[in-house]
């Protein structure tokens, strides 16, 4: 399967055989996926379900970061302050100051928001030593992945380079970490701001201590700090996806359809699950770190606990290629209610009881693959993001939609800032948006619960 995730998506020519369209991954050709194609309308419904009565959030309630010249792949919110952060196939990323007002609010919130579209701070992924490790010379230095650390006083990137760069709040690139020989697929932070986990194209994934002993959030330069590096060496497949179980213990996951458990200083892994019967796309923890939700590109995804080989629950309802797969952010501990969503290549969005393994819900309306699905911080509402264009926020309550948005390009990721109170989605004509879900009231009793 090429139609992936925003990680795998970005596999280069030599790992994965991609089709030449530009602005689509890996070849996935869509009709609504191009600007002025044809879109559902929200008010008639469309062969994958019915919206009716939403009113779509109009471009003049909309902030919409333009810079980037190319796919913008991944955003994320810092967690502190309304920094946002962007990376893109133009072998950048980009810090913007996004207001507290959105241009409809006032006329001075429109001058606001021209200025802060205006003016972002360039993160450049330096090629100069591009894969210098290997004979490989990838053309494009895509920035693929980011996130802040706990405090956002640190952003870390990874790149096409095989490059880990860490940065400051401000810009400044005060550490790159050099040690894979393929591209970066995934970064993360370990839950308590100190650890960075890699996975790269190269196979490997790399944890980076820092040997200075300083906490997070604490000052650093590039000649104060440095990390270790220890390379976790497992798959006979690019790793695809990472997430830490503790800020100890992690996952992988790879095209070579196993997923491993490890634990930092461990030569070899803790568990080796062979479940799954293609290409795992994405993994993720719950929050509790008692379960591991994995999806691949055998329809289907899978929960697993750390003390048994098997797969706890085995959900196989999508009918296509399933792309990522979140754990509802109120789920904080092991309960019955506990909720998962998974979203796919089939254009839907699938609601799981994790503790039974049941769908509850089927969530149809988008027209194309659904590559982004996030989880308000409150965990009321889910927004996802189609290569039909469209941004859709629904009520985890009724299964709803309670705000539509349409752009101009395919969706790539979606990010909530920590309020709860701006989504920003990137698009694959090189846009960011930042939209207020709780603007332009739809017609539904959803409406209110958002003004809370």
């Amino acid at each position: 399967m090429t139609g992936k995730g925003p990680a795998s998506s970005h596999l280069p020519e030599e790992v994965r055989a991609a089709d030449s369209t530009h602005g689509l991954p890996n070849g996935t050709h869509s009709a609504h996926a191009a600007e002025g194609s044809d879109l559902p309308n929200p008010g008639v419904g469309n062969a994958f379900g019915t919206v009716t009565g939403i009113e779509r959030v109009p471009e003049t309630e909309v902030l919409a970061l333009r810079g980037h010249s190319s796919e913008v792949f991944c955003c994320r919110w810092n967690p502190r302050s309304s920094l946002l952060a962007t990376g893109a196939g133009d072998g950048t990323a980009r810090l913007w100051a996004v207001p507290q007002e959105l241009p409809a609010s006032s006329p001075g919130a429109a001058a606001a928001a021209l200025t802060a579209a205006a003016s972002p701070v360039v993160l450049k992924m330096d090629s100069d030593t591009l894969c210098a490790k290997t004979n490989n010379a990838f053309l494009s230095n895509h920035c693929t992945a980011l996130e802040w650390n706990s405090s956002g006083s640190l952003l870390v990137t990874g790149s096409y380079d095989g490059i880990v760069r860490l940065w400051s709040e401000a810009g400044a690139c005060v550490k790159s970490l050099a040690r894979h020989v393929g591209p970066v697929l995934s970064t993360r932070w370990s839950p308590d701001g100190t650890n960075i986990l890699s996975g790269s194209v190269d196979k490997t994934a790399i944890v980076w201590t820092p040997e200075s002993g300083k906490e997070d959030g604490a000052s650093v330069s590039e000649n104060t700090y440095s990390f270790r590096a220890e390379v976790c060496s497992h798959h006979d497949g690019p790793v695809l996806d990472v997430d830490w179980r503790s800020d100890r213990s992690f996952s992988l996951c790879s095209t070579d359809n196993t997923i491993s458990l490890w634990e930092i200083g461990a030569a070899e892994p803790q568990h080796v699950w062979r479940g799954h019967r293609d290409e795992v796309n994405e993994i993720r923890w719950s929050p509790s770190g008692t379960v591991l939700a994995s999806c691949s590109d055998d329809f289907s995804a899978m929960l697993w606990t750390a003390d048994a080989s098997e797969p706890r629950q085995c959900l196989r309802e999508h009918t296509k290629e399933v792309l990522s797969v979140r754990w509802c952010t109120e789920s904080s501990s092991a309960s019955s209610s506990s909720i998962l969503a998974t979203s796919s290549y089939d254009a839907t969005i699938k609601l799981w009881n994790a503790e039974t393994g049941s769908c509850t819900a089927t969530l149809q309306a988008h027209a194309d693959p659904v590559y982004a699905i996030a989880f308000s911080p409150d965990g009321r509402y889910l927004a996802s993001g189609s290569f039909d264009r469209r941004v859709l926020v629904w009520s985890v309550a009724s299964n709803k939609i309670v705000r539509e948005y349409v752009g101009h390009g395919g969706v790539f990721e979606l990010s909530w800032n920590a309020a709860g109170s701006r989504l920003a989605a990137s698009f694959s004509n090189g846009v960011t948006t930042v939209l207020d879900p709780r603007q332009s009231a739809p017609l539904t009793s959803d409406a209110d619960a958002m003004h809370d």
